[in-house]
């Protein structure tokens, strides 16, 4: 494993205080010592950008300010105002956090990293980001646009995403934190992955960390750093139909043991291709004048990509047969009031079903 000369971290660490001083992001959660903004922050963000995550952020303090009241919030309240964020176990787990900080520690978020990383949803990373920040303990974040800055300017082409990269990473980042000013270092590391030392077309010509950069200087910028490919993503065929009777739609929530657990959705067949008509199985053309298709809608998970079409069908009678499988009807002008899965509440927008 590479050694790395401690006066080669010292340096680092300069230069990237150095250029935090003098390009800090403005962000509404930025400075912040509260523990449970700090800590909703960071669960909005994990696989959310920025941009996208920031208004969530801002709705969420101001319908929930303290963690009384997201502890106290209705399930289904909660999955609304999170739709479109996705990854809603992300979700699920936020509320069991906020429901144990609540009842255990009596509304107090933890103040030792071992606490906060027992939480429900909270790993390595969050409970570092929370621990650093809200109560300054020196604990490293490490995360993909940590990892990314540390192999381009020390030059390390271990796999970042392997057992022995990960672990290396996690010392490296480690040895050249500031543990005086951890939460300064930390956000400084965070702020300048994410908008100099980018994944594709850093700005290299404008770094301040450029002297030292190992990356830059032999020409290994766009090599580092080194990745496991990951495995090619199952491809998955929803056929959505859509039954209407009257002003009523036919809904069910989907069960547990599922990525979209609690979310609901419409009267679901998989198929094996896009030009499967096995749906027929489910509402067979007598009983229904069908509309058109709609177009495809694509959502990428970790590991798999979802094509979903929607087909709505005018009942011309209640349709019967779907209790057991705990389908309820819905007024359409009440879909609001419903959580759904990102790729549904598209299809619903488009359709200006849900407004």
């Amino acid at each position: 494993m590479k050694h790395i000369p401690a006066q080669k971290k010292t340096e680092f660490r300069s230069r990237l205080l150095q250029w935090n001083r003098q390009n800090c992001r403005q962000l509404p959660w930025k400075g912040e010592k509260d523990p449970y903004k700090i800590w909703l922050s960071e669960i909005i963000l994990q696989q959310t950008r920025v941009q996208q995550g920031t208004p969530y952020y801002e709705r969420f303090i101001r319908r929930y300010p303290s963690i009384f009241a997201l502890a106290e919030a209705d399930d289904q309240e909660v999955f609304r105002l999170w739709q479109g964020l996705g990854y809603y176990n992300r979700c699920r787990n936020m509320l069991a956090a906020a429901r144990k900080v609540a009842g255990e520690y009596k509304g107090v978020f933890p103040d030792n990293y071992a606490e906060i990383a027992a939480l429900p949803g909270i790993g390595a990373y969050t409970a570092s980001a929370i621990a650093s920040f809200a109560y300054d303990l020196p604990h490293a974040v490490v995360d993909g646009n940590v990892q990314r800055v540390l192999a381009r300017w020390f030059g390390i082409s271990l796999e970042v995403n392997g057992t022995e990269g990960k672990k290396f990473f996690a010392g490296l980042a480690g040895q050249t934190l500031d543990s005086a000013r951890p939460a300064a270092y930390n956000q400084a590391i965070m702020d300048f992955g994410a908008t100099v030392c980018t994944p594709k077309q850093p700005a290299c010509d404008n770094c301040l960390l450029r002297p030292g950069c190992v990356a830059n200087a032999r020409g290994l910028t766009g090599c580092l750093p080194v990745k496991i490919p990951r495995a090619k993503p199952e491809e998955r065929h929803f056929h959505y139909i859509v039954l209407c009777h009257g002003n009523d739609i036919y809904l069910r929530k989907r069960g547990a043991g599922d990525i979209w657990q609690n979310l609901h959705e419409f009267l679901l067949y998989e198929a094996r291709s896009a030009e499967d008509g096995g749906w027929q199985q489910l509402v067979p053309p007598r009983q229904a004048q069908h509309a058109i298709w709609s177009p495809v809608y694509i959502q990428q998970l970790t590991h798999q990509r979802i094509h979903a079409r929607f087909l709505m069908v005018r009942l011309q009678k209640p349709f019967r047969g779907l209790e057991k499988d705990q389908f309820f009807t819905v007024p359409a002008d009440r879909l609001d009031d419903y959580a759904f899965p990102r790729i549904i509440v598209r299809y619903l927008t488009d359709s200006r079903l849900l407004k």
